[in-house]
């Protein structure tokens, strides 16, 4: 008797390979799963806390403090005349955006791993949704720093305009390096502590309790344009010259320099990461 039962077929979905790479229409179809998990993420970064989303506030608030007593008060350090603590929030709003963004993406797939095991989506979108949902944080240090130009009197310059400019190197920056060590703490899981380390070193050796051209004084020229391919060294200034005026106008050249590298390690990052895509499900 012939056998009724309808042929079983297979379908295997294989991520694309190469540089090419992102295939944004079929990141577009996935845009809903992206929105969830950056809701998810901005949900869960301070349940069961005590102080909950409190700490968004108290976190820029008392760093702020801190650099102010220790770099002004004991330091004396110059900020040509501008509110210390104004500009020091300027830079430390970036930088702490930048430092929570690289925490929570490299470690982004291997938090999610029970996802990847089972079903097919963009690996891409984990990574940089975690980036994403650090603007909420973002957006309440913001609130914090107008609250803080209103109390110390702190003008609206024209270039404020162009703020939103920095925002995005400083965004790019985040997801170049979080795509690869997202990819990479699949395989290596060293990088949740390689992480955390650089992050508390970065907070002291990019200019956020300083100005950058401390650097120019104490080692020349050549130090310094090295010192501006760190590209939170661009983004700090950059915010500093949009809420400050003309005396905080950033080493444009530096500038320029640090956007590039950001480019580079992105494209560099996302071909890496669609190259090693296969093997997530796998090695997780």
């Amino acid at each position: 008797m012939p056998d009724s039962r309808p042929a079983l077929t297979e379908r295997i979905i294989r991520p694309r390979h190469g540089l090419v790479a992102v295939n944004f229409a079929e990141l577009w179809r996935y845009r809903e799963l992206f929105g969830f998990l950056v809701w998810r993420d901005i949900l869960i970064r301070y349940k069961q806390t005590f102080l909950g989303i409190s700490w968004a506030l108290l976190q820029p608030f008392l760093t702020t403090v801190v650099f102010v007593i220790v770099f002004q008060k004991l330091g004396h350090f110059d900020s040509k005349g501008a509110p210390y603590a104004v500009m020091t929030m300027a830079a430390l709003l970036p930088w702490q955006f930048f430092a929570n963004a690289l925490g929570e993406s490299s470690n982004s797939l291997v938090a999610s791993s029970n996802m990847i095991s089972k079903i097919y989506f963009p690996r891409l979108i984990i990574p940089a949704s975690a980036v994403l949902s650090g603007f909420a944080d973002f957006l309440i240090g913001a609130a914090i720093l107008a609250g803080m130009m209103i109390f110390y009197g702190v003008r609206f310059q024209p270039q404020l305009l162009l703020l939103p400019v920095f925002v995005f190197i400083a965004f790019a920056a985040a997801l170049a390096a979080g795509v690869w060590l997202s990819a990479l703490n699949v395989k290596y899981r060293d990088v949740k502590y390689v992480v955390p380390f650089f992050t508390r070193i970065g907070l002291y050796v990019s200019p956020v309790g300083f100005l950058s051209t401390l650097v120019l004084e104490k080692f020349g020229w050549g130090s310094y344009f090295v010192y501006w391919l760190n590209p939170m060294v661009g983004v700090i200034e950059g915010f500093r010259w949009c809420i400050l005026g003309e005396k905080f106008a950033p080493y444009w050249p530096g500038v320029c320099a640090s956007v590039i590298l950001v480019a580079l390690v992105a494209v560099a990052g996302v071909f890496y990461f669609r190259r090693t895509e296969k093997t997530f499900a796998d090695v997780i």
